[in-house]
């Protein structure tokens, strides 16, 4: 793709580095915030400034924050019996947008995936560990909410053994058929699962 100028390549190049976001995107964009005031243009770039200067990851779960220790672990309204293991950020705001659960997080930063090279070393578990070792008194149950996958599962399976020492609950959560999902297009191992993880129908 040919360009007008120089500076207008270099901006493509950088915004076209985001997930999702091709060439002509990324021109499209770059057009955009030339006919927009300058003082719009500038905004965006302090805002990225301070994205990248200024954020912080909590002490004590590993979210996103604007402090130490971030709005959820800080507010005296939730459930200090329980932590929801996920494995980054979007999980918590995926599970945080359903209304339905009150407890506590731990991040841990990604999933055990050999093959990609990621061991329990790269992820939050020994501060996992720590957490619960000094709220043993507090913490009566672990919920594991990840992805339903080999390297989801290898995870899950790995924290177990590490939770074993500790007199806690250990629970994951729910897999199976969607609601308003037709049975003859589930996949094979959703619909296993979902046999597996059956429960008592109440009328």
């Amino acid at each position: 793709m040919e360009y007008p100028s120089r500076l207008i390549e270099n901006a493509v190049e950088e915004i076209s580095r985001l997930p999702g976001i091709g060439k002509k995107t990324a021109l499209r964009l770059v057009l955009h915030l030339l006919k927009e005031p300058e003082n719009s243009t500038y905004a965006l770039s302090e805002a990225l400034n301070e994205l990248r200067s200024k954020i912080k990851y909590c002490i004590e779960c590993h979210n996103i924050s604007d402090d130490e220790i971030c709005n959820i672990c800080s507010s005296h309204r939730r459930d200090r019996s329980t932590i929801c293991i996920v494995e980054d950020t979007r999980d918590v705001l995926a599970i945080e947008n359903t209304s339905q659960y009150t407890g506590l997080y731990h991040i841990l930063g990604g999933v055990i995936s050999p093959i990609e090279g990621v061991g329990p070393s790269e992820l939050n578990v020994e501060q996992l560990l720590k957490r619960i070792d000094t709220n043993k008194e507090e913490v009566k149950e672990i919920i594991f909410a990840l992805s339903p996958t080999m390297e989801g599962d290898t995870t899950a399976f790995y924290l177990t053994k590490k939770l074993k020492e500790f007199d806690i609950k250990i629970s994951t959560i729910a897999r199976g058929i969607p609601i308003g999902g037709e049975l003859e297009y589930t996949d094979e191992i959703t619909l296993g699962r979902s046999i597996l993880s059956r429960t008592t129908y109440n009328q």
